[in-house]
């Protein structure tokens, strides 16, 4: 699929459904999961959200063949990557190699690469750079701790997480990347921040893209992530802010992730 410019294809801001199956399911599972998804799409009349499904690295190659083949209305994403383009970096995956396999999208920061394999403000902006010169569309994850929650410090930690990511990247660029405020006491836990407090934050964000890239902060997408739900997606879309959902547990089943998917159906 061909790289997005927000600007060209977004007119409201067009939502956003993305589905990260961490690591879960593999390839042989993937193409069930996936064709069950494709029939409840392509059988249902509704307002169609941009559709991201975000696989394990051994998924990718088996899945772009079939969304060609079938012709299924999803994007496909890759959960992290490496910022340089090649070298002797065991284990790890570049941008160039994820472009080859026909990915859009590709997950940067998500809590649990910062929280257990290190990744830090500096690296999510190394990676942000290298999706967007890859002519991918990075998501970028930002999110407070219960700590610092409690601590009233959310707006101060995403804040200082946006700033970081987007650093040094230009506002025409920056209107192809996503976000996702995921608070990460929400992550899995079956928690959900209000979609009251879900908005507001995610306003502080989009303040903050303001003062950093300008009017192209009205074009960014930010998707809330937090243990979404069929049972709580409509209130979370009801609000002006957010844009869509980066959706874990749920999107493993293709009929719970359908039913996010067409919330408005």
């Amino acid at each position: 699929m061909a790289i997005l410019t927000e600007s060209e294809n977004i007119a409201p801001r067009r939502p956003i459904m993305a589905a990260n199956w961490k690591m879960h399911h593999d390839h042989l599972v993937a193409i069930q999961v996936l064709q069950k998804l494709s029939y409840r799409l392509q059988k249902t009349d509704f307002e169609d959200p941009d559709v991201v499904v975000c696989a394990p690295f051994t998924d990718l190659r088996t899945l772009r063949t079939l969304i060609e083949a079938d012709k299924i209305p999803v994007f496909l994403g890759a959960q992290n990557c490496h910022w340089e383009k090649s070298g002797a970096f065991t284990g790890e995956v570049s941008v160039p190699m994820l472009s080859k396999l026909g990915v859009t999208y590709v997950i940067v920061g998500h809590s649990e690469r910062r929280q257990f394999f290190g990744e830090t403000d500096e690296t999510v902006n190394l990676k942000t750079k290298a999706v967007l010169a890859g002519e991918m569309n990075p998501i970028i994850c930002v999110g407070e701790t219960l700590d610092e929650r409690e601590q009233g410090r959310t707006n101060e930690r995403v804040a200082a997480q946006t700033r970081a990511a987007f650093a040094g990247v230009k506002s025409v660029d920056a209107e192809r990347c996503v976000m996702a405020y995921e608070p990460i006491w929400a992550i899995g836990t079956g928690h959900t921040a209000t979609s009251e407090d879900a908005n507001t934050t995610i306003g502080e964000i989009r303040r903050v893209l303001r003062d950093v890239v300008g009017s192209s902060a009205d074009v960014i997408r930010i998707q809330y992530g937090g243990s979404v739900k069929p049972g709580n997606i409509a209130d979370l879309m009801a609000m002006p802010e957010i844009d869509g959902a980066l959706v874990g547990g749920a999107s493993l089943d293709p009929d719970d992730f359908y039913r996010i998917v067409a919330y408005r159906a």
